[in-house]
């Protein structure tokens, strides 16, 4: 629905000295040109000036006063000689004037063209019940300049869908820009982690797989410990190829099954297990939650991953607690590690990992802390809306 309203800026003060050179042109006309009384003449001005003003609010209203200040101006004014009636000279370039404004101001082109034809059947009774008065040559003229009142209305209209367009293409336009800058972006990191992080991982598993027979004298525990080092080092190639396509295709949903099932709450213990193998006392406490939402389960299992790899590499040897609870409609994480227990130099991280953790929850609306505890350990907390619970059977294997 268009919405009307008074022209603002310099275009406002335009339409009101418009309004006010109508009043007074109009009255004027009619002192000069055509005998009517006083009072009537200043009446009809402020009305025929009244009509103009509507044009910008109430356009409808506005014809409709127009015609009517006409059909008066005819009743109660006779022209002297020579002078064009019913239309008056203001009376027909005011009611063109105002036709003109609310056709281009968003008035349905049908609804405009129907005004058109009542202005000109109004002209013809008029002349027909009072032929002393005018001639039908006045009407052609009325006829003419109106029919170029809804040229120029359909002209500012067009121009004014053009402009609106344009907008709107530029918006889009630039909403294009930033999303190709953004596929540019990923497509850049998705090189990277590919040349750097995905190759070095490559390397790793490829050693630790030849290990044992390049070093035929290790120790069986020596060849077990190289084979779930190769074991762990494919699950996160396997993890970066996963991330890798999901940046270079973000507008592309992978079949169901294609990059196998995401990790949830039931696949900690694995976790876990995982970590003690690295040399950290890890303990899971008992009762964790499952039937939640997949993408909880997901973000959960991730901050938890996240939380023993930073345990891991920056206290080495230390004991780990998992806490991992749901509060009524919350679910809340806690992983909790104690000084580390070992000569072993820490492992300095980016500080990328704490900013993914919060970064993750946040999608959820969810919150994250972490910071050292008093005893010299570190602690990191989440916590993450769980929303509706699904049924088991429709939760696979947490994703």
């Amino acid at each position: 629905m268009t919405a009307y309203a008074w022209p603002r800026g310099r275009w406002g003060w335009a339409a009101g000295f418009g309004v006010a050179a109508l009043v007074f042109l109009t009255a004027l006309d009619l002192s000069q040109h055509y005998r009517a009384p006083l009072g009537a003449e200043l009446a009809l001005g402020l009305t025929r000036g009244l009509s103009l003003a509507l044009a910008w609010l109430r356009p409808r209203v506005a014809l409709f006063v127009s015609l009517v200040v006409t059909g008066i101006t005819a009743a109660v004014t006779v022209p002297n000689a020579g002078e064009p009636w019913p239309w008056g000279t203001t009376a027909a370039f005011g009611t063109c004037l105002v036709l003109a404004i609310v056709g281009a101001r968003g008035l349905e082109r049908h609804e405009v063209l129907t005004w058109w034809i009542i202005i000109q059947v109004l002209g013809v009774g008029v002349t027909a019940l009072a032929p002393d008065r005018g001639g039908w040559s006045g009407l052609f003229v009325m006829a003419v300049l109106s029919a170029a009142a809804l040229v120029v209305a359909e002209l500012l209209r067009s121009r004014a869908e053009v402009r609106r367009l344009l907008a709107e293409q530029e918006v889009i336009t630039k909403e294009e820009r930033a999303e190709r800058s953004r596929l540019l972006e990923r497509a850049r990191i998705a090189r990277e982690l590919h040349d750097v992080v995905a190759h070095h991982l490559s390397v790793v598993v490829v050693r630790a797989d030849s290990a044992p027979h390049r070093l035929p004298t290790l120790r069986d525990d020596v060849r077990e410990e190289f084979v779930e080092i190769a074991d762990a080092a494919r699950a996160s190639l396997t993890e970066m190829r996963r991330v890798l396509r999901l940046l270079r295709e973000p507008l592309e949903q992978p079949p169901l099954g294609e990059l196998g099932p995401q990790p949830g709450l039931e696949q900690l213990e694995e976790l876990v297990a995982s970590t003690r193998q690295a040399g950290a006392d890890v303990r899971l406490e008992a009762g964790v939650p499952t039937g939640l939402d997949p993408a909880v389960e997901l973000t959960a299992y991730r901050v938890v991953q996240e939380a023993l790899s930073n345990a891991v590499r920056h206290s080495p040897r230390s004991s780990v607690q998992v806490t991992v609870r749901r509060d009524g409609g919350e679910l809340t994480l806690e992983v909790r590690n104690g000084p580390a227990q070992s000569d072993e130099r820490p492992v300095r991280g980016s500080g990328q990992g704490l900013v993914g953790m919060r970064e993750r929850v946040a999608l959820l609306d969810g919150t994250v802390s972490a910071g050292p505890t008093p005893e010299g350990g570190y602690l990191v907390e989440a916590s993450i809306p769980v929303g509706e619970e699904v049924a088991s059977g429709d939760q696979g294997a947490g994703g």
